[in-house]
């Protein structure tokens, strides 16, 4: 498993949501493209698009699902291609950035707001992004 890329990948989430908590929500929004892209504070307690609200311990439970499910099959299949294992990272350091939020605040901060797109974080970049290589992966190699 790429660690470094884990490990940097989760302090660049935790680092963007701690400004966020503590700069932006102060504010609210600061408009950094007029019409097309803000800084938006926002506290989730639900999971994509704000489904399933206040549902803490699922999410939890499923995070760690998912985690473990993660860190069993990269340590145990060792001979994977480095897209697959960075694909599996990415969602890890996703899922891990997200978990670290509602364990200690309740809530996932999301700040990235497009206006047409519900508001994001880096987490949720990571996981999107990782789901995007692995579904590449599955479909398209042939190994």
């Amino acid at each position: 498993m790429n660690i470094a890329l884990f490990v940097f990948l989760v302090l660049l989430d935790q680092v963007t949501k701690y400004y966020a908590l503590n700069f932006l929500s102060k504010i609210g929004s600061i408009t950094i493209i007029d019409n097309m892209f803000n800084l938006t504070y926002v506290e989730n307690r639900g999971a994509a698009f704000g489904m399933l609200q206040n549902q803490k311990w699922f999410f939890i439970l499923v995070a760690f699902v998912v985690v473990s499910f993660i860190v069993y099959y990269l340590r145990t299949n060792k001979n994977i291609s480095r897209l697959y294992q960075v694909s599996l990272v990415l969602i890890l350091a996703g899922a891990i950035g997200n978990l670290i939020d509602r364990i200690r605040l309740n809530f996932v901060v999301d700040f990235f707001d497009f206006i047409v797109w519900p508001v994001f974080n880096m987490a949720d970049i990571c996981v999107v992004i990782g789901g995007i290589l692995l579904s590449y992966i599955i479909i398209f190699d042939k190994e």
